[in-house]
This record gives structure tokens, sequence and C-alpha cells, in this order.
């Protein structure tokens, strides 16, 4: 399901290959099933296996509601995947009459509603959808490996583009978790890569002059400017150079610089020396590893990268927030609807073990616990209706007194589930009781006990909790105060906090 609760209609991936691969793997984390064609032989074992070996770094970010690594449909056209998808990227080969070749067939068959997305990485959407009967549909959405968990995408129109199929393209690759960056004008390369080439053309001349080794460039970026880009990219960097002045006096101070002949951007002719000497420095960097354990080795440090950046709110980190938000809010209840009967007791709240919630021995930390518990009594906080709007409005619950006993440890990517009973509320103090279970069975890894005092923020006082709120924890009480009282419990409304 949508967020807005419609239904999802089914992925369409045309090639499946590294990208369109990547781009199946990403639809099936979000909960979508996954129709694909490619007519190379082997293909379908190839992308199951393809999908197979991103699930463990997929399942570390957090998978969706329905998130199924098996739910795809491998079918024997391309007409059989327009027909039937609710939305279509097609990532065949660089080659812009293989693209059209197969974009047009989709065109033929795909409803006029449905977005056709290329995953081009400098073909002209303009050239692409020429000769299309609906060209008004046909995006670029250029996406970066590996697409599974890098969430840029670049979204690009051509000159027969509509504004509402931009718009739809970027909607659904939202959903996808990404962040697509729309181009203003069609350009060769776009944006990302047309960046990406300098540096890289810059590489081949220093290589082939002898200056650096392959190794010693990469060294260059990935122990200064690459931990950088992670945060930020050159021009803010670039601006915070300039210190209090900014880029203002970064330009003052380091613009004639830009006429010493520092770099060269003409690539150097491809000689089969230079040939020879980038492939003997990426295989002395590679140390004999093959191309999967440096894929795994990659995958893990982005998706350590990404979690290391929540707190901070920056770049790939505030969209693993987003995830982790929406991932909340599809796996409970918003909030309580008049009529409901509550659960006894509630289940509110699902995660997985994140990364960086274990320690050297790949278990849980005590703090990971406390956070853990966090987030379900968040999830009980928005079935009563505590939510952004009620915080706006200057209440809140503070956590007075917390009690957790640990029972079994839990490793990264494991499944949690946890219940929440209440113990008791007044107009100022709420009680409750969580459970942690591994998975969907019984087995008990951890419990916590609460005692938290209702809020006014703008005050720094205590105060009574709003009506919506209390009426609903009534109704909640009505149900729980039949449950029996937990052994592990040790506080009490009737003491004074």
């Amino acid at each position: 399901m949508n967020d807005d609760g419609t239904a999802r209609g089914p992925f369409g991936v045309l090639g499946a290959g590294v990208i369109g691969a990547g781009w199946a793997a990403r639809a099936l984390a979000r909960g979508y099933e996954v129709v694909a064609y490619d007519p190379a032989p082997g293909a379908e074992e190839r992308l199951r296996a393809a999908v197979g070996r991103a699930w463990p770094s997929i399942r570390k970010l957090g998978l969706y509601p329905g998130a199924d690594p098996s739910r795809i449909t491998v079918v024997d056209s391309v007409g059989d995947v327009a027909s039937s998808a609710s939305f279509v990227q097609e990532s065949v080969p660089e080659i812009l009459e293989a693209k059209r070749d197969v974009l047009l067939a989709a065109d033929e068959m795909a409803p006029p509603h449905v977005i056709l997305a290329s995953s081009t990485s400098g073909l002209l959407p303009t050239a692409i959808q020429k000769g299309m009967r609906h060209p008004e549909r046909l995006v670029v959405g250029h996406p970066f490996n590996p697409v599974y968990l890098l969430p840029l995408v670049e979204v690009v129109g051509g000159s027969a583009t509509s504004t509402e199929a931009l718009d739809q393209a970027e909607a659904t690759y939202r959903d996808l978790d990404m962040h697509p960056l729309r181009v203003r004008h069609e350009i060769d390369g776009f944006l990302s890569d047309r960046l990406q080439e300098s540096l890289w053309r810059e590489i081949l001349h220093l290589v082939a002059d002898g200056v650096a080794t392959t190794g010693e460039l990469d060294d260059a970026i990935t122990y200064g400017p690459g931990l950088r880009w992670a945060i930020m990219g050159t021009n803010l960097t670039y601006h915070l150079a300039g210190g209090d002045g900014g880029m203002r006096h970064m330009l003052e101070q380091f613009g004639p610089a830009l006429e010493w002949p520092w770099s060269k951007l003409v690539a150097p002719p491809l000689t089969d020396a230079l040939v020879e000497s980038m492939v003997e420095g990426t295989e002395a960097q590679a140390a004999g590893r093959s191309i999967e354990g440096l894929e795994r080795l990659r995958d893990d440090a982005l998706v350590a990268v990404m979690y290391a950046l929540r707190e901070s709110r920056l770049g790939a980190g505030e969209v693993v927030n987003v995830r982790e938000a929406r991932s909340l809010g599809q796996a409970a209840p918003v909030r309580w609807s008049p009529g409901d009967i509550p659960a006894a007791p509630l289940e509110l709240y699902r995660c997985r073990v994140a990364p960086d919630w274990v320690d050297y021995n790949d278990h849980m930390t005590e703090s990971a616990y406390l956070l853990a518990f966090g987030w379900a009594s968040d999830a009980m906080f928005r079935y009563i209706g505590i939510d952004e709007s009620y915080r706006a409005a200057g209440g809140s619950f503070y956590t007075v007194e917390s009690h957790i006993r640990y029972y079994r440890e839990a490793s990264t990517g494991e499944a949690l589930r946890f219940t929440t009973q209440l113990l008791g509320h007044d107009r100022k103090r709420l009680h409750i009781f969580h459970r942690m279970f591994r998975g969907d069975g019984d087995e008990l890894l951890s419990t916590n006990e609460q005692m938290l005092v209702h809020v006014d923020m703008a005050a720094a006082r205590s105060s009574p909790t709003g009506d919506g709120p209390t009426s609903v924890l009534d109704r909640v009480w009505d149900v729980h105060a039949h449950l029996p009282v937990p052994d592990e419990a040790v506080m009490s409304l009737a003491v004074a906090t």
C-alpha cells in the first residue's frame, strides 16, 4: 500500500543487469511486487541471485511490510511488463537504438497514465522519446550504483515530457526512499556524471603522466574530500573554506588559482599502455578480492555511513530518518479511531536490529535496548494522539523513571516485536510496560517499565494531559485494567514521582 492507503501496483523492470537488478531489489524492499523482462539467457537466475546478494544490506536499512525477495515475476516480453506494471523502469544497455526499441514497445502496451522511465546515464530523453505515441510520459530516472542503497536519482524530462509525468516520477522515487534531483535543463551527461567525468579525466592524465597510481589517487579522495562529500558537496565545502567571509572570501583568495594550469579537462589518448596502467593499478588495489567480496565491503560501509549520518540529519542520513519514520507509520496505527477496541496488550511497533545498535560481538548494546523501547513508547504516543501537531502545541510526555531487564541477546538484522501494556494513568502521569520479543515468536528478549509525566514544554513543568489523549487512555485502561500486573513491574502511580 502507498502512504495514502491506495494500492501499489507491480514495479516494472526492463533489463535485469546490474542496474535493473538494483531497481528490483529497491522496489522489493519497499514492499512492491516486481515484474521483469530480460531476453538474455540465464537472466532470471542472475536477477534472483543479484537480489539475494543485495538483501543482507537492504535488511540492515530496514524492511517494509510485504518486503520479500521472492516477489519477482519474470515474463516473456516487454509488453507483459508494460501492461501489468504501475511504473516501468528501463535499464537496457546504454545504446540509443536499444533503449528506443524497448521503450517504443512499452509505449504501445502500457496504459497512458503509466510512467516510462529510463535509467540512462547520459542519453537525452528527447532523443529517446522520438516516435512514441505518448512521449509526454517518458522521463529519465538516472540512478547510481548500487541502486538499492544510494538514494540519488536524477530526474530529467525531454522536450515532450509533461510536468505531471516528472512530478509523478519524483513521487514514485520518493516512495522508494530515494532523493530525486530534478535536472532543470536537458543536458548531455546530466549533472552528477559530468562532475564525475571531470575527475575521471584528471585521474587518467595523472596516471598517464606517471604522476600517481590508481591507489594513490583513490587515497587522495577517500581519506579527505570523499568523507566531506558524504555530508556536503563541493560548493558548500568551499563556502566553509572562506571562513567568516564564506564563498565570496574563498573566491577572492583562491580564485586566481583557477588560472593556473593545474588540471586538464581534455581526456588523454586511451593508449594500450594507459589501459594496462589502469588495470594493473586497480587489480593491485583489489588485492585478490572478488567483485562480490568488494561489493559486500562497499555495501556494508555505505550502510554504516548512512546510519552514522542519521543523528546529524545530513545527506543520506535524512533519507534513513524518513525511511524509519515511514516504516514506523506503516507498522503501527497512527492513532486510535473511535469505536476501536484496544488490543490487550497493544502491539504497535516492530523493527529490526540496526547495524549501529550492536557491539563487536554483534549483540545489541544496552543503550540500543533503551532506544528501541523509546520507539515503542513513541508508537504508543501516536496511538493516543500525541504526535507532531500535539507537541507543536506545547505538550509531551517525559520519562522520569525506567527499568529494563535483559533476557536474550539480539543481532544485526533480527526482527523485533513489541507489546505495550498500560499499568495505569492519571491526568499527569503515564505508567506503561513494554515486552520485546524475537520476530513473530514468543521468545522474550527484554522488558521495560516506564513512568512518564506530561509536561507543558513552554512552562517547563508538569501539566494535565490533553482531553483527546486522556480519552484514549481511558479506553485502553478499560481493557488493560483486567490484565495481570507483570512480575517485573516495580513502580506504582500511588507513589509520588
